[in-house]
Parts: structure tokens; sequence; C-alpha cells
């Protein structure tokens, strides 16, 4: 599903738009058949006459509340858990009823890790943290797929988007020479005056 294009600017766009890895749906995918099969059993085992009714009622409303606790929960979570990598910055989307976000500006981020565990580089996840200026500081973003990838791609996009700064900034990049004592032209976290 795209990301809504309403919340990008004219000269922006989605390069990358991540959930979680499919991994942190196990334990909600064994869940569900865990109660499925138990709430199948007892169901099977009802004995018959008058407390049949209060007792089918009582093991599908019984299955109902673990489902909706254990499995529908943690994939409604998933489903609205967004981690979208834009040209201008990071976009992070959390919750449905409680929604939290986070954007973070490409210029303003300052290093870019990621952690794998032996798990983690079996299912070809991980977790990468980025590090940026301002309050916040820090936010880690778990269960990343391609984590190794999704981060060479960002520390990409921070170093493109610091050249259309600079472009911006100097004009034509052939015309462009940087102020004495500026970091490299390729460096990926340069820093440039800012936009005229």
């Amino acid at each position: 599903m795209p990301y809504p294009e309403k919340i990008l600017a004219d000269d922006e766009r989605v390069v990358e738009h991540l959930h979680p890895h499919w991994i942190t749906l196990v334990p909600a995918t064994f869940w569900f058949l865990i109660i499925c099969g138990t709430a199948g059993v007892g169901i099977a085992y009802l004995p018959s006459g008058s407390a049949h009714a209060p007792l089918l009622i009582g093991i599908l409303a019984v299955g109902f509340l673990l489902l909706c606790r254990l499995t529908f929960v943690p994939l409604i979570s998933w489903r609205t858990t967004h981690y979208v990598f834009t040209t201008h910055r990071v976009l992070i989307r959390r919750g449905v009823l409680h929604h939290v976000g986070r954007d973070i500006s490409l210029q303003r981020i300052n290093d870019v890790a990621f952690s794998q565990s032996l798990w983690d580089r079996i299912v070809r996840a991980g977790t990468i943290t980025i590090e940026s200026a301002g309050e916040q500081g820090q936010q880690t973003l778990h269960n990343i797929p391609r984590s190794v990838q999704v981060q060479q791609m960002l520390n990409r996009l921070i170093e493109e988007d610091a050249d259309r700064r600079a472009r911006e900034a100097y004009g034509d990049p052939a015309q462009y020479q940087r102020p004495p004592g500026s970091p490299p032209q390729h460096h990926p976290h340069q820093q440039y005056p800012p936009e005229l």
C-alpha cells in the first residue's frame, strides 16, 4: 500500500515503505492455531442437554477474547506500523487509536547504525538506530526487514539530500565550490549553509 501522497512535499518521493518484519507475526499465528484448535476440541466434547448452549457460548466468547488479545491486536499493530523513507526524511507512524508519529529530516541525521542477532541474520531482519540532532536524539527501529540494505539506502539518501541542498543553495553543480574547510562533497553527513 503506497503511503498517502498528501503528506509529501512537491519534490518529495517515497523510496521505501516498510512494515516490521513478518517474523513479528509468528507468535500471533501460533496463538491463532492453538486457540482455534482448543476451542474446536472443546466444542466437539461438549455434553448434550441444557448445559450445551451456555458452554458453547462460553467457549466461543473466551476464544474470541483470546483471539483479539493474542492474534488480532499484534496483527493490527504490525499493519499500522509504517517506516517510510523518502528523498527528504524518515517518517515513522504507529498505532490506530493511540497514533504516534515522528518525522526525521535527512539533513538532521548524524549517524545510522544497525545490529543483528544470529536469528536476525537468518531471517534477514535487524534493528536500525538513527542518531539525529534535536531533543529526542535517537530513534530505534526494531525488526526492520533487510536492515543492512536499508541502512545503506538511508546513507545514500542522506548523501543525495545533501547534494540536492547544495545545488539549491549554490546553483549549478558545475559552478558549485565548497566553502573552505567544508567536508568532501560525497560525505554522507556533510553540512551546508542553510538554503537561501
